[in-house]
């Protein structure tokens, strides 16, 4: 289920352009495509993921397979509504990242994992990075993406958390990517489970780090002491679902979290704000026996407010970082970040 909405080409350069760049974007191919693209959802010429696969093409015909699975990313951007050819792309951003591996400075397997959800099991895609030949000697670091930015697309986050001696494990949050669940309050149940498979996976020490809408299910997991730490980037927990903020919502996100919800038409406000409620973390919020917690944000993020990350402060062994100058998941400011981010791992993970 799927649906199209309002929104200009340009406003997604706009909001995303340095995003892309950061994750390794040439700026040429970023202004070809720009100067190409007219429409967010037509299938042929001028269409969003037409010019981007066009790009991508080019690159993995020329054996560039790790550019081109990330251009592939970007054609898919920022979900799979519209056309079949955004699916189309996904796969192909798979073929060119698993075609990529050989060359990645660590360790790499594609497994599909099963976990219990709704009374039944659902298949979870995931990619293993690691420096360690067996699995079973190192902790393992879940990892998980936004519901526009998925687990190809923070390769380049991955790599360094896997070359301090950690096994990544990367996957789809509920709602995004190749996971086959929705962004409902039983994806608790999906998450929780793969958790449960990087504990018998590696030496049973487990942390989760999640970005944007990711890092709601890393709170989720640390605040409820699943994980032994938890990362917390940007994460929308409580006031980010309430109604005035999601009714203010820009760049097309509050469509995109409405896929992600399993709406195949664009829902009312006051029918998003229900279906989101479920995800709010507030009654998490109010124990305090949670895992070590690392929670940091940008002061100007304009899809979270503030105090969904200021409610993590004085929290039991917890740090809590508002960086000022920066935005949604600090992420003109991530190489601090991650070195932030791979220290406390380190002192938490061992």
């Amino acid at each position: 289920m799927a649906y199209t909405y309002p929104v200009a080409a340009s406003a997604m350069f706009e909001d995303r352009a340095a995003q892309f760049e950061a994750f390794g974007v040439p700026t040429s191919e970023m202004e070809e495509v720009r100067s190409a693209v007219t429409d967010m959802w037509s299938e042929g010429p001028g269409g969003w993921v037409y010019e981007w696969s066009k790009v991508a093409a080019r690159h993995a015909a020329a054996g560039q397979h790790s550019l081109a699975s990330l251009l592939y990313g970007c054609a898919k951007f920022p979900c799979l509504a519209g056309v079949p050819a955004r699916a189309s792309a996904l796969a192909r951003q798979v073929e060119e990242y698993v075609a990529a591996a050989p060359t990645f400075p660590v360790r790499f397997q594609r497994r599909v994992l099963r976990v219990p959800h709704r009374g039944g099991v659902t298949a979870v895609p995931v990619h293993l990075l690691t420096t360690h030949e067996d699995l079973t000697k190192a902790p393992v670091l879940i990892v998980s993406g936004g519901v526009d930015t998925w687990k190809m697309d923070i390769h380049p986050m991955c790599i360094p958390l896997s070359n301090v001696g950690l096994t990544v494990l990367a996957f789809d949050q509920p709602g995004t990517g190749e996971s086959a669940a929705y962004l409902t309050r039983d994806a608790d149940e999906v998450v929780l489970g793969v958790v449960r498979e990087a504990k018998a996976l590696g030496n049973g020490w487990v942390g989760h780090m999640g970005f944007s809408f990711g890092a709601n299910f890393s709170a989720m997991a640390g605040l409820s002491g699943a994980v032994n730490a938890a990362v917390v980037l940007g994460a929308p927990t409580d006031k980010a679902f309430a109604k005035e903020n999601l009714a203010k919502l820009p760049y097309g996100m509050f469509d995109i979290v409405a896929n992600a919800v399993g709406f195949n038409r664009r829902p009312e406000l006051d029918e998003l704000v229900t279906a989101m409620s479920g995800l709010s973390r507030r009654e998490l919020l109010a124990k305090n026996d949670n895992a070590p917690m690392l929670v940091i944000n940008g002061a100007d993020d304009y899809f979270v407010p503030q105090s969904d990350t200021l409610v993590f402060t004085g929290r039991r062994d917890t740090e809590v970082r508002l960086m000022p100058g920066t935005g949604h998941c600090a992420v003109s400011k991530m190489p601090e970040v991650m070195a932030t981010t791979i220290g406390w791992l380190r002192s938490r993970l061992g």
